[in-house]
């Protein structure tokens, strides 16, 4: 292909590339606004994930995902890794995440960002107060191309999960 055959190949895709996403359906407008009372909440357990979740699922986005998440009072998170970006926004509480090998302290009005495929797990370090956190993660952009992915260890902190990963990995060489 010649110099002005891929200019012009180069034109057409930026050309493509500047025509509008389409927008949400009017009839799908109706779930602009979510109220509390509508969002379902679940807790999958203290093996799993012993914190509550509140997915925001009737609302039409198509490249994130919005989460409530309670934390309460002395408990943690599951430690979990995934290919997505996550921020997390205190809305109240106190406590402090294990991201990799490093520990991060937080309260009210911060902002915790996970960044992918990076073991974590989140910890209310109050014996009183539930921690309340608003998650966005870009997930639903990565399912939309087949890669998301999850992964959980169960309630174990960093220091558990490095003697597991090395026992698994000299179960794996023998």
């Amino acid at each position: 292909m010649e110099n002005n055959e891929k200019l012009a190949e180069f034109r057409k895709v930026i050309t493509e590339q500047r025509k509008p996403l389409p927008r949400v359906p009017e009839d799908d407008w109706e779930h602009v606004v979510v109220h509390a009372d509508a969002i379902p909440w679940y807790s999958p357990g203290k093996e799993t994930n012993p914190s509550r979740l509140g997915p925001v699922l009737q609302l039409p986005v198509k490249s994130f995902e919005i989460f409530l998440q309670e934390i309460e009072a002395g408990t943690a998170s599951d430690m979990q890794r995934h290919h997505h970006e996550s921020v997390h926004y205190v809305m109240s509480g106190t406590g402090y995440s294990e991201i990799g090998d490093k520990t991060y302290h937080w309260s009210t009005g911060d902002f915790v960002y996970t960044p992918p495929m990076v073991w974590h797990r989140h910890y209310n370090s109050s014996q009183e107060e539930p921690v309340r956190m608003f998650l966005v993660e870009n997930s639903k952009l990565l399912e939309t191309f087949g890669l998301n992915f999850r992964e959980s260890e169960g309630s174990i902190d960093y220091a558990e999960l490095q003697e597991r990963l090395k026992k698994k990995n000299t179960e794996l060489q023998i």
